[in-house]
Formats: C-alpha cells, sequence, structure tokens
C-alpha cells in the first residue's frame, strides 16, 4: 500500500513543478487538467506525510526509553503517537478508496412536494432554502432552472444548478424522500401532519458524456407564468424539451429568453440522462445496492424532519440531531460528514470482503 502512496507523492511533486512552468500555465486546458490531478493527490499526500512525521517520531521515542530519565515520558509520548499513527493509517485507507469521478462536479438539485399539498410544498421551500444557505456556506453558487410556486408559498418543484468545488461529494447522499412533521400555520386544532417531498440530486453532465440526438428531441415553446398570474411573459420566451426515446421532459421559464431557458433545460436533461446511465451501469457492477455508495433508493424514507420535537432523524445511519431550527438555516455539516463517513466505512468493509 505505501509503495504505491510514494509512488503517487512522486507524482504530485511532478506536478508542482508542472504548474510552476510558465510554458503549461500558458496551456490553460492542460494547466487545468494538472490542477485538478494535483488537487486529488493534496489530500492523500498531506495525511501520508504526517504519517511519515510520526513514524520518525515513534522511532526517536523508542532510541529514549534506554535512558533512565526519559523513558517514562517516551513511554507516555508513544502511547499517544500510536493512537495517531493508527488514525492516520484509518485515514489512509480511505483516502485510497476508488474516488468517485462525479465527486467534484456540480450538481442538480431537484426539489418536488409530495404526499401533503400545500404543507408539502412549504416544506419543498424550506429544504430549498435550507440547501441555499448550505451553499452560502461553501461559497458555491445557486442558479434556479426552473421551478413552479405554489399559491401559499414554496414550490411544487423546483430545479437548480449548483456550482462550487465538491458539490456532488457532499451532497449526493442527500437523495430520497424526506418526511416532515409539525403542525401547519391552517391548522386551527393544533393537531401535527405529516408531509414529504422528494429530493433528486445529479453530477452536472458535460457535453462529452452525454450525446443527444437532436431528431429524439420534442422542443415545444410557450409563454411563462408564475404564481397567481405574476411574471406573466408576452413573449413565447418558455421552453419544454421532450427526449422521445425515454420520455424525460424538462421544462424551463426562469429566464426572459427563449435561448437561456433553452441551455438551461438541455443542461437538466443531460444530466437526468447521465444519472439514468450511471445507475444502470452501478446496477451491473453491484448486485447490492447497499454497496453502491451515493446510488440510495429515492423512494425510500431517508430522513424525518420533527418540528415540535427539533429532531432531525437520518434512517439510514441511524442519527439523531436535536437542533432543527440550525439545520434548517443551513447547517448541515454534521449530517453530511456523518453520511460519508458512513458509506466510506461501509466502502471499506466491501473492499476488505472482495479482497
Amino acid at each position: 500500500m505505501f509503495d504505491k502512496i510514494q509512488e503517487l507523492e512522486r507524482r504530485y511533486q511532478e506536478l508542482e513543478s508542472l504548474l510552476a512552468d510558465p510554458t503549461v500555465i500558458a496551456n490553460q486546458p492542460e494547466f487545468r487538467k494538472l490542477s485538478r490531478e494535483h488537487n486529488d493527490l493534496t489530500e492523500l499526500v498531506e495525511a501520508f506525510r504526517r504519517y511519515k512525521k510520526v513514524l520518525a517520531e515513534i522511532d526517536g521515542n523508542r532510541e529514549l526509553l534506554a535512558d533512565p530519565e526519559m523513558k517514562e515520558m517516551a513511554e507516555a509520548e508513544l502511547g499517544e503517537l500510536a493512537e495517531r499513527k493508527e488514525a492516520l493509517e484509518g485515514e489512509i485507507k480511505i483516502l485510497l478508496l476508488p474516488k468517485d469521478p462525479n465527486d467534484n462536479k456540480n450538481i442538480i438539485i431537484e426539489i418536488r412536494a409530495g404526499t401533503g399539498g400545500d404543507e408539502a410544498a412549504l416544506f419543498a421551500g424550506d429544504l430549498f432554502r435550507m440547501y441555499s444557505r448550505f451553499a452560502e456556506r461553501n461559497r458555491w453558487k445557486v442558479d434556479v432552472m426552473s421551478s413552479s410556486e405554489s399559491e401559499r408559498g414554496g414550490f411544487k418543484e423546483v430545479v437548480a444548478l449548483v456550482e462550487g468545488q465538491g458539490a456532488f461529494a457532499k451532497l449526493k447522499y442527500e437523495s430520497g424522500t424526506h418526511r416532515v412533521q409539525r403542525v401547519p400555520e391552517t391548522e386551527a386544532q393544533g393537531r401535527i401532519h405529516t408531509s414529504a417531498c422528494t429530493v433528486a440530486v445529479l453530477p452536472e453532465a458535460e457535453d462529452i458524456e452525454v450525446d443527444i440526438n437532436p431528431t429524439d428531441l420534442k422542443i415545444d415553446v410557450y409563454r411563462s407564468s408564475g404564481a397567481g398570474g405574476q411574471h406573466v411573459n408576452t413573449t413565447d420566451s418558455a421552453v419544454r424539451i421532450t427526449h422521445l426515446p425515454t420520455g424525460i421532459v424538462v421544462a424551463c421559464q426562469e429566464e426572459r429568453s427563449q435561448i437561456k431557458n433553452r441551455a438551461k433545460a438541455m443542461k437538466v436533461l443531460k444530466s437526468r440522462m447521465l444519472d439514468i446511465l450511471t445507475t444502470e451501469q452501478n446496477a451491473k457492477l453491484a448486485a447490492d445496492r447497499k454497496q453502491q455508495v451515493g446510488s440510495g433508493d429515492r423512494s425510500e424514507r431517508i430522513r424525518t424532519y420533527n418540528f415540535p420535537q427539533g429532531r432531525l432523524t437520518d434512517h439510514r445511519i441511524g442519527l439523531t440531531l436535536y437542533r432543527l431550527d440550525a439545520i434548517m438555516e443551513g447547517d448541515i455539516g454534521e449530517v453530511v460528514d456523518a453520511l460519508r463517513a458512513h458509506y466510506q466505512m461501509e466502502a471499506l468493509k466491501a473492499q476488505s470482503e472482495a479482497a
């Protein structure tokens, strides 16, 4: 394992030299490609260097054991160093897991109100706000691709592009059914209602990944309109694209320009098609869906947001947190990190069983 890491460290050093080369800097496509490779190796190389430093400290403290005056201190430090060594070995094993090629991609996030009528639409709006605030914390950009607002607020459906480093890596486990339990503002009896929304997180497709035959598309244009007749456009700027072979339908009316709406709709269409292709490939590669990191079944309930108790529960990993107010303001880092750690450990377990 460490021979492989030393080889990667040498490549990392080579990349550092290349990225400082004026010839490479002048070739921007090559510079971006090498920068991505350098970025992918940074975390592993830094962990490996910390590991080598700990090994050197362990050797130094073992030499001190022969000195009666230093023995007690050396033994205490050796215990701490052994723990750090074990923790770094675990971190390195996780970093050596095969990378999801989509991890550094932007995402298309789709939130749809499910059972629960107006309350589900309001919850869809709350979820969109939660993810938008989380994006702000990570300095990501959020661009609404299409939306259908509810008359009482929230969304029947909202689709957005989230652009930023590691967006898919952090949010890919959000796909699934999210359930909310709370007392609606319109409920006179104070009874708790349960409603649900579905969330889909798709990696943004690049043109090279998805080839769409123009003859397979049916494109309709129409006048856009918002909730309650607001934002009514006087031109046919809204666009609806139907991919005839799969039946996928995408609509966009957020922009006043038909060209911009068409471009956004195509971006969503390609991402949905890439998701279908990826899911099919994963199904062939793994008979057990639980081993497919990030391909959770979207039809099952993954999380419950209980407002009366101020509680969030993620049912996949048994995580319960009692700070729902902060979470709904975008403070979901603890949930995101716990999910990533869980699925990394599942992948490590699967890898060791297959070895």
